[in-house]
């Protein structure tokens, strides 16, 4: 979705690629590696230049945020690709200034942290369900803009990610946790009360994007109906907004194994796992 389109219309009312054909499991997987392999040229060159990356996955319960996260993530490392979700904050947590718990899990150099939810519960969650005052709220959106500039200013990039879908995708999804006993688990007190409060989640989006979507820190919004588009567009646009280039490194190649040395296996009864399959 482009700037000017998101400046003309509200996300919830952007038109969803009804009409594009499905996108085949085949095509899928064919593009998705190839993003995984540019995800690794990234990868060694945040290593090789220190780089410090942060980028921010929010949006709509169920919008298929972990999803993205996880196609994200699965072919590098855990060490240089970090993923940061954290739980509620403890009583200790409480008594800090809001961002301090989410400070410290900051990028060293070499390394790309993802938060999936972040800073912007507050505009979003504490707002709507009564979590934190209203003072607080506002102190919020005043100041979030001045410390995401700070954070650039310091060198290290910042990237915001917005996941939209729409009622009936929401619904859809929702219910397909419910009856699915694998997906259980993702449906939460607080995603119930996402679907009931479908439009105060919308005006706190529409006021958070009014405070917050700056110049040096814009929202990105990814249109997420379709789940498979939603993976290679948002990884395809992420990748477009670092300036990685291609490290080279010297030739691999396997060095010979070992002579055995008169080395026999001993006969030990192992306890092998059965083979069930």
């Amino acid at each position: 979705m482009s700037k000017q389109k998101a400046k003309k219309s509200s996300p919830a009312e952007s038109p969803q690629a009804a009409a594009t054909p499905k996108l085949s499991r085949q095509d899928y997987e064919a593009k998705i590696a190839e993003l995984h392999g540019e995800l690794v040229k990234l990868q060694l060159w945040a290593k090789h230049t220190g780089a410090r990356v942060v980028v921010i996955f929010e949006g709509r319960d169920a919008a298929g945020k972990g999803g993205v996260i996880k196609r994200l993530t699965e072919r590098v490392s855990p060490r240089v690709f970090r993923v940061i979700a954290l739980p509620a904050p403890s009583e200790r947590e409480r008594t800090q200034i809001y961002f301090q718990r989410f400070f410290k899990h900051f990028p060293s150099g070499g390394e790309i942290v993802i938060y999936d939810r972040s800073w912007y519960n507050r505009a979003g969650v504490e707002r709507v369900m009564g979590f934190c005052t209203d003072d607080q709220y506002h102190r919020f959106l005043r100041m979030c803009p001045a410390w995401e500039k700070d954070i650039v200013d310091s060198g290290i990039t910042l990237i915001k990610y917005w996941f939209e879908i729409s009622k009936e995708e929401q619904t859809r999804r929702f219910n397909e946790r419910i009856r699915d006993p694998r997906k259980i688990w993702k449906l939460s007190p607080m995603d119930l009360e996402s679907h009931r409060r479908w439009y105060e989640y919308s005006e706190a989006r529409d006021a958070m994007f009014a405070a917050t979507d700056t110049k040096i820190a814009p929202w990105y919004v990814v249109e997420a109906d379709d789940k498979r588009r939603a993976r290679l567009n948002c990884i395809s646009h992420f990748l477009s907004l670092v300036p990685y280039k291609e490290i080279q490194h010297p030739k691999i190649e396997l060095p010979p194994r070992q002579k055995a040395k008169g080395y026999r296996a001993p006969a030990y009864d192992y306890h092998f796992v059965p083979a069930k399959y």
